[in-house]
């Protein structure tokens, strides 16, 4: 697993069973790290993490790609912001899905 932190969102790549939904592989994740940083104490106060997430499916080719992405992630928040390249990603999807 190859994970970055961001002020406001996270980025993970997993390989993952079939049988594991996206929804059990968030919630696993959420509830384990939420635990950790609440016993660590690495932020002040009680630490949560919001109730939506989003999951994207990727070809294994596609995997250097991604990883360099997640990697370079302070440096492409400079460029575009979360909130602009998340409308830009849904909508990608959505027209990828209504072509189906």
């Amino acid at each position: 697993m190859q994970f970055t932190l961001n002020p406001e969102h996270v980025h993970f790549l997993i390989s993952r069973s079939p049988e594991m939904s996206e929804n059990e592989v968030v919630n696993l994740v959420a509830n384990a790290s939420e635990i950790f940083i609440n016993k660590e104490k690495l932020v002040a106060g009680r630490f949560s993490w919001q109730n939506s997430c989003s999951a994207f499916s990727v070809s294994k080719w596609d995997i250097d790609k991604i990883c360099n992405y997640i990697l370079t992630q302070p440096e492409h928040h400079k460029k575009t912001t979360f909130a602009e390249e998340y409308d830009k990603m849904l909508k990608y999807y959505n027209q990828t899905l209504s072509k189906n």
